[in-house]
């Protein structure tokens, strides 16, 4: 795999992973094995584990895009901070009825880079304004 800078990478990550077709396997590539997201109060734990997680969000989230809005990296190229933008098809979101609503979220996430790889990445989402619009059925979008 060739050298690539931590904003290439999560964008890497985000058009492969999270645009369709929805490669999973570009995870394979993009992370190390022992690979490590908190998000939603929980942690994955490795690769494989994180990639199972993926495959049930989008099967939660159908059509699911995640938009960079930004992304930049510490001097050192060892974390990088991304802005971005998911949407999609409400499939079941938190336990709902699944009413294929269109929805949207923002969030931002801290990756650390190691080895030319993601390795570990906190994510703070929007889920509450999320949860709270896939409830009202309104058309607030909170862009």
């Amino acid at each position: 795999m060739e050298n690539k800078t931590p904003e290439q990478l999560v964008n890497d990550f985000f058009n492969n992973v999270w645009h369709e077709p929805h490669n999973l396997d570009a995870i394979d590539d993009l992370m190390t094995e022992d690979y490590k997201i908190t998000t939603a109060g929980s942690v994955v734990d490795g690769r494989l584990n994180f990639k199972n997680w993926v495959k049930g969000f989008q099967e939660l989230l159908l059509d699911a895009k995640t938009e960079s809005i930004e992304a930049f990296c510490n001097k050192e190229e060892s974390k990088v901070v991304s802005r971005w933008m998911c949407s999609g098809k409400n499939n079941g979101l938190f336990g709902l009825e699944a009413d294929n609503k269109f929805v949207s979220f923002s969030g931002i996430a801290i990756w650390t880079v190691r080895n030319n790889k993601l390795s570990e990445c906190w994510v703070e989402r929007s889920a509450y304004e999320l949860f709270q619009d896939l409830q009202t059925n309104s058309n607030n979008q909170f862009v």
